[in-house]
Parts: structure tokens; sequence; C-alpha cells
């Protein structure tokens, strides 16, 4: 015997895991479970480094929510996950919280203007033209030439609603950086 009401949230938490997918290549359960475990952190210590409340990353993990809203805490996942790559596991705490401190300062300036303006100390910034060398002439290859990754991943995530063909191509350039 089995509980209809049951079955329809069964469905409707995996119905939003896979959207979860279709948006950041994985459900972000998995992610923040692989984040967690590489760093050594509990989930409330990535919910404040990312900048969302613990109770929004709980539901975001559960699938309770499907997207990320603001496109700031996506590109310091995205950008955490990046780094994490890198890491020896386990890591030291020194170096798990001089990274945690280097992903809660970064700020996107999305017009590529640094307020007040230019900077040189102080928080990395993102979101200004970085040219590097295109390795081949597609389009993600053109879009990692001038764009971080984190600004491509919120780019997709802002665009993927209307747009998710563009959203898809964002994606698959913040997905492969050095591609």
């Amino acid at each position: 015997m089995t509980d209809a009401g049951g079955d329809a949230t069964s469905s409707w938490l995996i119905e939003n895991q896979d959207r979860q997918r279709e948006l950041y290549g994985a459900p972000l359960g998995e992610r923040v479970r692989r984040l967690t475990g590489a760093l050594g952190i509990s989930q409330a210590r990535l919910a404040r480094t990312l900048g969302m409340s613990p109770a929004m990353l709980s539901q975001l993990v559960s699938a309770r929510r499907v997207k990320i809203g603001d496109p700031a805490v996506l590109a310091r996942m995205l950008m955490l996950d990046q780094r994490c790559q890198g890491l020896r596991t386990p890591a030291d705490r020194h170096t798990v919280d001089a990274l945690l401190a280097e992903i809660a300062e970064a700020r996107w300036h999305w017009n590529g203007q640094r307020p007040g303006g230019p900077r040189r100390n102080g928080p990395r910034t993102i979101g200004h033209r970085v040219q590097r060398p295109v390795s081949d002439g597609t389009a993600a290859a053109v879009l990692r030439g001038v764009s971080e990754p984190a600004r491509l991943a919120a780019a997709a995530a802002a665009l993927g609603p209307t747009f998710p063909e563009l959203a898809e191509v964002l994606r698959q350039a913040a997905s492969r950086p050095g591609a």
C-alpha cells in the first residue's frame, strides 16, 4: 500500500532535481555535499560563505526549491566548486578558512565598473572584461575569452527560463574554462 500524497511529493522532488540538473549540471544536493565534504564544513557555514541563509540552502539541497535566485550566490558557488577541484583532501583548516573568506568577499560588478573608481587593494572583483586567447572558433571558447566562468554561469541562470539555448552555451563555456 502506497501513500498517494507521498508519491506525489516524491515525484515533485525528482522533477525539481531533474530541473536542477538541467540548470546546474547536477542536483544542488550533490554539489553541496561535494563542497561540504571536500572542505570539511557544515552546510550552514557554506550558506553564509555563499551569501544566503542556511534555510534557503537547505531548501535547494532538498529540491524543495529549484533555482538559486541571486546570480552572485551562484557565481560564488561555482567559483568555490572550481577552487575545490585543486585542493588536497582533506584540506587543512587554514587553507579552508582562507578560501572561504576569499569567496565570501568576492563582489561582482556586472556593468564592468568598480564603484568609486579603480581599486588596488581589497576584495577581488569579477565581472570586468577579461581577454584570453581563444582556442577554437566555438561560441563557448569565445565567451571564455571575454568573461570569467562564474559570470558566464550567472548569465546562464538568468537567461535559462527565457532563452534556454543561449543559457546552455553559457553553461558549457562556464563548465570548461580551460577547454
